[in-house]
C-alpha cells in the first residue's frame, strides 16, 4: 500500500534504515522514561543527605513522580487528539529533558520534588505513544517482533537503573542521575521528529473535562501528601492531616459522581461494570503496590543499617530484571493457549515466597543471601504483567481497550507511590516499636548488658560512647527487624490475592489484538 493511496492519519509501514533508526530512538526514549522510575531508588539516602532531610522524607522523590506520571496517563488521549501522536511525544521528549536537567540543578527538597512532579507528567504519554508508533512502523504481521523489541526495552531499563544509579551516585555525583538524560532525550527527538513528523496522526478539537481533572488532581495530590507527612505531623493528632484526610475524601467522592455523569470523562467509571476489569485492575494495583514499595525499602535499608554504598545496593536490586528477559518472551508466546489466570496465579506464589525468604533477613546477611531472593522475583516479575493485563482487557471491544488500558494504568502508578508512602511509614513505626522492647532489656539489672558495657568501657570508650553505640546496635537490629516485618505481610497479601484473580472469568483464547498486547505490555513499565 502505497503512502499516497493511505487514507489520512493512517501511514504505511516505514521501510529500510529508516525503521531501525525510528526504532532505536523511540527505544532510548522509552529506556530514558523507565530507567528514571528505578534509577533513583539507590540514591536516596545520598539525595537525602546532601538536601538535609531524611531518607525517608528523600522517598517523596519517588512518589512525586509516580502520582504526577499517574494523573497525566489518562490525559493522553485528549491531547494526543488535539496535539496529534508524533508531536505530542516528541514534545514530552524535550519537555522531560528539560525537567531532568531542573531536578540535577535542584537547591533542595522542595525545588527537586517540584520539577519530580513536572518530569512524571510529562513523562505520562511517552509509554502508550511509543508503542503507537512503533506498531505504525512495521507491517502488521510484524506487529508482535515490534512489541518484543519494546517490551525489552522496559524490561532492561529496570535491571540498569539500580546498576547506573548506585555506580553514578558513588563515582561522580546524585545530579548526574538525571543529568543523562540530556543527550539521550535531545538525540532521541531528533531522530524521532526527523522521521516521523510527515506520519503525524488527525488532530481534532475535543472538549475536555477540566472539572473531573481538577477533581482528579486534588483528591489524588492530598491523598498522596497526607501519607507523605502523616508520620512527621503525628498522623490526626494533627490539623493539616486531618485536613489533607478530609480533602482527599470529599474530593474523591465528587470526582466519582462527576464522572459517572459527564459526557466526555477524564476517567470512564463504567469499565468497571466489567468482573475483569475491576478485579484484574484491583489485583495488578495492590500486587504492584506491594512489589514497588518493597523495591524502594531494600536499598534504603541495605545502605541505611547494613553499610552498603549505593553502589552495592544496586547490584542486589538490579538482578530482578534478569529472569524476566528470559522468561517474558516465552509467557508472550503462549499467553493465547493458557489460563493467564494460573500465570498471574503462579507469579504471585513466587512473589509470596520470595518475600518469605526476605522476612528472615538478620543484620549477619551476606551478599549472596540478599541476592537469590531478588534473582528469583525475576521469574514472578514474568508471569505477572502482561498475563495480569490479558485479564483485565479481556472481554472488551477495541474501541474501549486505550481508555481501559490508561485507567488500568493510571491505578497501578497510583498504589505503586502509595505503597511506598505506606511500606516506608509502616517500618519506621514498627522499628520504633521493636527498638522500645529491645531497650527494656538493656538496664542495670541485666547482666549480659551490664557486661557489654564494660567489655566496652576497658576498651577504651566512656560509659556515654558505651550506651552510644548499643543504641545504634539497637536500631540497626530494630529496622532489621521491622524490614522482616513488612516482608512477611507483604507475602501474606500476595496470597490473599490470589482468590480475587480466580473471581475473573477466563480470558478468551483467541489471541490479543495487537492493541491489546501493545496494552498487555505496558504493564512492564
Amino acid at each position: 500500500m502505497s503512502q499516497a493511496n493511505t487514507p489520512a492519519g493512517v501511514h504505511a509501514p516505514i521501510e529500510g534504515s529508516a525503521r531501525l533508526w525510528g526504532t532505536l530512538a523511540i527505544s532510548a526514549a522509552t529506556f530514558m522514561n523507565v530507567l528514571d522510575t528505578s534509577i533513583a531508588n539507590v540514591s536516596l539516602p545520598a539525595i537525602a543527605g546532601d538536601l538535609g532531610v531524611s531518607p525517608n522524607q528523600g522517598t517523596w522523590v519517588i512518589t512525586s513522580f509516580a502520582v504526577a506520571n499517574a494523573i497525566a496517563v489518562p490525559l493522553t488521549g485528549w491531547l494526543t487528539q488535539r496535539l496529534g501522536q508524533v508531536r505530542l511525544f516528541v514534545t514530552s521528549v524535550l519537555l522531560f529533558v528539560l525537567a531532568s536537567l531542573l531536578c540535577g540543578l535542584a537547591p533542595n527538597m522542595p525545588t527537586l520534588i517540584g520539577f519530580r512532579v513536572l518530569q512524571g507528567f510529562v513523562a505520562g504519554p511517552m509509554i502508550p505513544l511509543s508503542q503507537a508508533l512503533l506498531l505504525q512502523s512495521y507491517p502488521r504481521e510484524q506487529a508482535g517482533r515490534a512489541m518484543a523489541a519494546w517490551a525489552m526495552t522496559t524490561l532492561v531499563a529496570p535491571v540498569m537503573g539500580p546498576l547506573l544509579g548506585g555506580w553514578i551516585t558513588d563515582n561522580i555525583s546524585w545530579p548526574w542521575i538525571f543529568y543523562i538524560n540530556v543527550p539521550v532525550g535531545l538525540l532521541a527527538a531528533f531522530f524521532i521528529w526527523r522521521i516521523y513528523h510527515r506520519r503525524e496522526s488527525v488532530v481534532r478539537k475535543l472538549p475536555i473535562d477540566r472539572i473531573g481533572l481538577a477533581l482528579l488532581i486534588i483528591w489524588i495530590a492530598a491523598l498522596q501528601v497526607m501519607l507523605d507527612l502523616g508520620k512527621e505531623y503525628g498522623w490526626f493528632e494533627s490539623p493539616l492531616i486531618v485536613g489533607l484526610a478530609l480533602t482527599a475524601v470529599i474530593g474523591f467522592a465528587f470526582f466519582i459522581a462527576w464522572e459517572l455523569t459527564d459526557d466526555h470523562p477524564v476517567v470512564d467509571l463504567r469499565l468497571f461494570k466489567g468482573r475483569n476489569f475491576w478485579a484484574g485492575t484491583l489485583a495488578v494495583s495492590v500486587a504492584y503496590g506491594l512489589f514497588f514499595g518493597n523495591v524502594v525499602l531494600l536499598p534504603l535499608w541495605l545502605q541505611q543499617f547494613m553499610g552498603y554504598t549505593a553502589t552495592d545496593a544496586g547490584m542486589v536490586t538490579a538482578p530482578v530484571g534478569l529472569l524476566a528477559i528470559v522468561l517474558s518472551p516465552y509467557v508472550g508466546r503462549t499467553i493465547a493457549n493458557v489460563d493467564a489466570r494460573r500465570y498471574v496465579t503462579f507469579s504471585f506464589g513466587v512473589f509470596a515466597v520470595v518475600m518469605l525468604m526476605r522476612s528472615h533477613f538478620s543484620t549477619q546477611a551476606d551478599f549472596t543471601t540478599i541476592l537469590i531472593p531478588t534473582i528469583i522475583q525475576g521469574v514472578a516479575v514474568a508471569f505477572f504483567f502482561v498475563p495480569l493485563n490479558t485479564i483485565t482487557l479481556s472481554g472488551l471491544t477495541p474501541d474501549r481497550i486505550p481508555a481501559a488500558a490508561g485507567l488500568s494504568n493510571f491505578m497501578r502508578i497510583s498504589f505503586g507511590a502509595v505503597g511506598t508512602s505506606v511500606a516506608t511509614t509502616v517500618w519506621e513505626n514498627r522499628a520504633t516499636m521493636h527498638h522500645a522492647h529491645l531497650a527494656e532489656a538493656v538496664n542495670a539489672g541485666s547482666p549480659a548488658a551490664q557486661a557489654t558495657i564494660n567489655a566496652m568501657v576497658q576498651g577504651g570508650m566512656s560509659q556515654q560512647q558505651a550506651l552510644g553505640a548499643i543504641d545504634r546496635m539497637l536500631q540497626q537490629q530494630a529496622f532489621t527487624l521491622a524490614v522482616n516485618d513488612i516482608f512477611w505481610l507483604s507475602s501474606v497479601l500476595f496470597i490473599a490475592l490470589i482468590p480475587l484473580v480466580w473471581l475473573t472469568r477466563v480470558p478468551k483464547r483467541t489471541g490479543p489484538t495487537s492493541a491489546a498486547a501493545a496494552e498487555a505490555a505496558a504493564g512492564a513499565h
